[in-house]
């Protein structure tokens, strides 16, 4: 974690990651893509989702998620980058032909070391299996929710899931939001937890900071006039009044409110809920 000097009220809380354990290198250029960014609208060209637009220019990187096309084959990390579109690292890997490819990048991984994708490998940091194949109490990520499908589960900064069963052709699993799934056992997972652990202890300490990301500001619900939130209105500080809790600005209620279908499909699935 990087701690700046006081020189202005904003930095004074300010803190950052520190970078300087990174490969110094610019991106791998057949591995990149322009990205065109939609600031927040929807097909019609409206906004669907607030708060989003600026920000600085980001070039996308293409991920493997599923490394499975390159099975039994040891491929040899030879860079620890940054990507400005996800919250953990990426690395640069290498293949015997030469083909090279990004991946999310687990904590401690260094350039030199070897990681393979095979159906039953070493339990070593970055190879990646089957899991009928991972023991129980191992930290997995980015993990399949169907066979085939590449990793769709547990690849933000710092996070990892735990292995708890393998039982009835399922892998029963702890997320990090604590709830406990079933995986069907041949999907294939990445072993050890997720590069950028302290990415939530981040302070932002400026607003210009939030704008850089491309986030734009949030207005309070009670600093707005009746007629554009529930929540406005009154003279001074006032609260929300007499209502049940928290409104969205087109009046359905904000918090401890269940958003999941009742009949989706994969409820099955979920053992035990997140709190």
């Amino acid at each position: 974690m990087k701690h700046y000097k006081p020189t202005t009220p904003s930095r004074r809380q300010m803190t950052g990651i520190d970078y300087s354990g990174l490969t110094k290198k610019k991106p791998e250029k057949k591995l990149t893509r322009k990205l065109i960014r939609k600031a927040g609208r929807g097909h019609k060209g409206r906004i669907t989702v607030r708060h989003k637009g600026g920000g600085h220019k980001r070039k996308y990187r293409l991920i493997d998620f599923k490394q499975t096309d390159k099975m039994d084959i040891p491929a040899k990390v030879i860079a620890l980058e940054y990507d400005p579109n996800r919250s953990c690292f990426i690395v640069l890997i290498e293949y015997p032909d030469k083909e090279k490819r990004y991946i999310l990048a687990p904590h401690n991984l260094e350039v030199g070391q070897e990681i393979i994708c095979r159906e039953k490998a070493a339990l070593k940091t970055g190879n990646r299996l089957l899991l009928k194949n991972i023991p129980t109490g191992t930290q997995v990520h980015n993990i399949e929710l169907l066979p085939g499908r590449g990793g769709q589960i547990v690849r933000s900064a710092g996070s990892s899931a735990q292995v708890l069963a393998n039982e009835g052709g399922y892998t029963h699993l702890k997320l990090p939001s604590g709830e406990v799934r079933m995986v069907k056992e041949n999907c294939f997972a990445s072993i050890g937890q997720l590069s950028n652990p302290e990415h939530n202890t981040v302070v932002i300490g400026k607003a210009g900071r939030s704008r850089w990301m491309g986030r734009r500001p949030t207005v309070r619900g009670s600093a707005m006039n009746p007629v554009d939130h529930p929540h406005g209105g009154g003279e001074g500080r006032t609260g929300i009044g007499l209502r049940r809790g928290p409104k969205t600005p087109w009046g359905k209620l904000a918090y401890g409110v269940k958003t999941r279908k009742k009949k989706k499909w994969s409820n099955k699935m979920i053992l035990k809920r997140r709190k």
